[in-house]
C-alpha cells in the first residue's frame, strides 16, 4: 500500500487536521486511515499504514474490533511531541446499548495494550462525516477501535456505600459502614446473557434442562483486595420461570374477574376475595444457585442462600471479594459438576458466532472469486448484496461453523484448481473473524493440468478451510512457528468443491481436415431442441432434467454461464445430452419418453405435427 496524504484548508492555526490515505492495491481503491490534527512539522514525520494482520491479537475479552489496526510512526527517530495531538480514527459499530462502551486500544511493540476514553465518536472532517473515535496523544504507536463492556468505577469510603449501576439499575449493592477498613476502588462489568443462548444450550444437551434463567454474569476488580469486615448485601435481576409466571397471572385475572362480577355482593365478599390474591414469591420447587470465578475456576456456594426479593430480583450475602458471579435459576435440582459445566458452555456461547463460509464466483468470469466469512443473522442480505455485484455460486455457502472474535479461518487449494491472491499461488489464504468487521478475499482462480479431469466436462478442485483459534495465533507469534503446524494436525472445518468449465481450443488444421458444416440431420435437431427449450417453464425444466441423465455438476456450470436465460441452459443441456448419444440411437423416441416423464406430453404431439414432413426426408434422426 501506498501512503496519501490531504490538507484540510479550514484552519490557519498551528495545529493543522491533515488526512491520511492508503491505496490498497487489493480492493483497488483509496481507504481513508485518519485524521491527525498536529503541528506542520509533526505531519511531515508521519507514516501511516493498516496492521490488520495483528488483529487477532488485538481483541481480549468480549471485545469486538469496530476499525482497523492502524499503526502510525515517526520518520524521526529523534521527533518530540511536546503536547497532545488529536487522532481520529473511523469505525463502524453495528451494536451499541447501554453494557457497551466504544475505546481506543493501543498495543505495543510486545503487544501489551492500554485503553484511551475518546473524546469525542462523532466528527465531521471535510466530506468526511461519520464515526470517529478521537483520542489526543503524546506518543505515536498502533491504535485500534474496540467495542468492550462499559466499566463502572465507585470509591467504597469506610463509612459504606450504596450504589446501583447505571448499565442496568437492577443492579446493586450495599457496603455497610466499617465494611473495609480504608476506601476502596472498585470496578464493574456486566454481561448481560441472552434467553436464546440458554434455550440452545438446553436444546443441545439434556442435563442443563433444569436451568430456567440466570443473571447477568457480574465481573469484579479491586486494585486493593481487603477482606470484607462486615457482610455486603448484592441485588440482581434473575427472570422467574416464564411458564409460572404466566399460570400466575391466569391465576390473577381469573380472580380479578371473579372480584369484578361480585361487586353487588357485599363489602364483607370483595374483601375476601382480594385477600386471596397473592403475589409471587419463593417458590419451594426452584432453586436459586450461586457460581463464583475465584482462581480462574467456577466454583458453586452451596452455603449462601439466594433469595427472591420480589418478581425477578433476587438478593444474597457474600463476606469476601468475588472475581466473577452469576445466579442460576433451576426448575429441579441439578448436580454441581453440570451446572460447572453449564456456565463453561455459556460463557464459551456469548463470545461465540455462527458464521457461514461463502465461496463465489463471477458470473461474467468464473476464475474471479471472493470468499468471506458471513455471520448467519447476515446471510439473507449478504448474498443478495454479492448477487447484485455480480457473484454467485455453486458452492453453496457452507454449513454454520462456530467462531469467536480473532479467531483465523485458514484455507488452502487441492486438486485440479488452484488460486492466486495477486501476491503468491497456491498457497494457504487466511481471513480474521471480526464479528463487526465483513471480511473477505478476492481470489484467481486457474487450472493446474489443462488436461486432467480428463472424463469430465470441467476441471474440479477442492477448498478446505481449517480454524486456528486466537490463542493459537497468539502462541504462533510468541514462538515465532509457522501457523501451518495446526494445519496439519487436523481436519477441516469444512471443504467447498469448485469447478471450472472446459474451454474448446480452436485448432488450427488444413483445409483438407477441417470439419463440414452441419448437414441437414443436425440442423433439423438443432430447431428442434431450440423450440423445446423455448416452451419449457422453470419448473418444466426442472422435471426434465431429473429425467435426463446428466450429472449434477454439468447442470450447475450451464447455469453460471446463463445465469439469467433459462431458455438458453435448457438448450445447451438438451445439447450436451444428445451429443454424449451413440450416432446409431434413435433420439426421437428417447427425447419423447423424457418429455412423457416430465409431464409435457403435449410438447411431443406438436412436435411430430410440426416436424413430420421434416422427417421423412431425413432417415434417421
Amino acid at each position: 500500500m501506498s501512503l496519501h496524504c490531504a490538507q484540510s484548508q479550514h484552519s490557519e492555526w498551528p495545529m493543522i487536521s491533515k488526512r491520511f490515505t492508503l491505496q490498497d492495491e487489493e480492493f483497488g481503491e483509496e481507504r481513508l486511515v485518519c485524521f491527525i490534527k498536529a503541528p506542520p512539522s509533526i505531519h511531515k514525520n508521519v507514516q501511516c499504514r493498516f496492521m490488520d494482520d495483528i488483529s487477532s491479537l488485538v481483541v481480549s475479552d468480549s471485545e469486538e474490533l469496530v476499525s482497523n489496526v492502524v499503526n502510525i510512526a515517526s520518520l524521526d527517530d529523534h521527533l518530540k511531541i511536546p503536547f497532545p495531538i488529536s487522532i481520529s480514527i473511523p469505525f463502524n459499530s453495528h451494536y451499541r446499548g447501554s453494557y457497551k462502551d466504544v475505546m481506543v486500544k493501543v498495543t505495543d511493540e510486545n503487544v501489551q495494550s492500554s485503553y484511551l476514553t475518546p473524546i469525542s465518536l462523532e466528527g465531521h472532517h471535510g466530506k468526511y462525516k461519520g464515526s470517529f473515535a478521537e483520542v489526543k496523544v503524546y506518543k505515536l504507536g498502533t491504535f485500534s477501535v474496540v467495542s468492550c463492556l462499559k466499566k463502572e468505577n465507585f470509591t467504597v469510603l469506610k463509612k459504606g456505600l450504596s450504589l446501583k449501576l447505571s448499565v442496568d439499575s437492577r443492579i446493586s449493592l450495599n457496603y455497610p459502614p466499617g465494611c473495609f477498613s480504608s476506601s476502596v476502588i472498585v470496578q464493574f462489568k456486566v454481561q448481560p446473557i441472552d434467553t436464546s443462548l440458554i434455550s440452545l444450550l438446553k436444546a443441545k444437551h439434556d442435563i442443563y434442562h433444569p436451568v430456567v434463567s440466570s443473571s447477568p454474569v457480574i465481573e469484579v476488580k479491586q486494585p486493593s483486595v481487603q477482606a470484607f469486615r462486615k457482610s455486603v448485601t448484592v441485588f440482581l435481576p434473575c427472570p422467574p420461570n416464564p411458564e409460572k409466571k404466566k399460570a400466575g397471572d391466569d391465576a390473577e385475572n381469573k380472580r380479578a374477574a371473579s372480584a369484578a362480577a361480585s361487586k353487588t355482593t357485599g363489602t364483607r365478599q370483595i374483601r375476601a376475595v382480594s385477600a386471596s390474591v397473592r403475589k409471587h414469591g419463593d417458590n419451594p420447587s426452584e432453586l436459586l444457585k450461586l457460581l463464583v470465578l475465584k482462581e480462574d475456576q467456577w466454583i458453586v456456594l452451596d452455603d449462601i442462600v439466594v433469595k427472591n426479593v420480589q418478581n425477578g430480583i433476587v438478593s444474597f450475602e457474600v463476606t469476601e471479594h468475588m472475581q466473577r458471579f452469576i445466579v442460576v435459576r433451576l426448575s429441579s435440582a441439578m448436580d454441581n459438576t453440570h451446572l460447572i459445566s453449564f456456565i463453561q458452555s455459556l460463557e464459551y456461547a456469548i463470545y461465540s458466532s455462527v458464521v457461514h463460509v461463502v465461496l463465489y464466483r463471477k458470473i461474467d468470469n468464473y476464475k474471479k472469486a471472493i470468499v468471506e466469512l458471513v455471520p448467519s443473522k447476515e446471510l439473507h442480505w449478504e448474498i443478495p448484496a454479492l448477487s447484485e455485484a455480480g457473484y454467485t455460486g455453486p458452492p453453496e455457502p457452507s454449513e454454520p461453523i462456530e467462531l469467536q472474535e480473532g479467531d483465523q479461518i485458514h484455507f488452502r487449494f487441492c486438486g485440479n484448481i488452484t488460486a492466486s491472491d495477486g501476491q503468491e499461488s497456491g498457497n494457504t489464504f487466511k481471513l480474521t473473524f471480526h464479528s463487526q468487521r465483513m471480511q473477505k478475499k478476492y481470489l484467481d482462480l486457474s487450472v493446474v493440468d489443462e488436461f486432467g479431469n480428463y472424463s469430465s466436462p470441467h476441471y474440479k478442485g477442492t477448498a478446505a478451510f481449517y480454524i486456528i483459534s486466537k490463542e493459537e495465533v497468539s502462541g504462533s507469534y510468541k514462538s515465532g512457528l509457522s501457523k501451518d503446524n495446526y494445519i496439519q494436525q487436523r481436519n477441516p472445518v469444512c471443504k467447498l468443491s469448485v469447478m471450472l468449465p472446459k474451454v474448446e481450443k480452436n485448432i488450427s488444421r488444413p483445409s483438407s481436415t477441417k470439419p463440414l458444416t452441419l448437414g441437414p440431420r443436425d440442423m433439423l435437431w438443432d430447431s428442434i431442441l431450440k423450440w423445446v427449450a423455448q416452451e419449457l417453464s422453470e419448473e418444466d425444466a426442472s422435471e426434465l432434467l431429473l429425467s435426463l441423465p446428466i450429472h449434477r455438476s454439468t447442470i450447475q456450470l450451464v447455469r453460471l454461464k446463463s445465469p439469467h436465460n433459462l431458455t438458453n441452459q435448457i438448450y445447451e443441456l438438451l445439447s450436451l445430452w444428445k451429443k454424449r448419444l451413440p450416432t446409431s440411437i434413435d433420439k426421437f423416441p428417447l427425447l419423447a419418453r423424457h418429455l412423457h416423464k416430465s409431464g409435457r406430453s403435449d410438447l411431443v404431439e406438436q412436435m411430430k405435427v410440426k416436424w413430420e414432413p421434416n422427417m421423412h426426408g431425413v432417415a434417421t434422426l
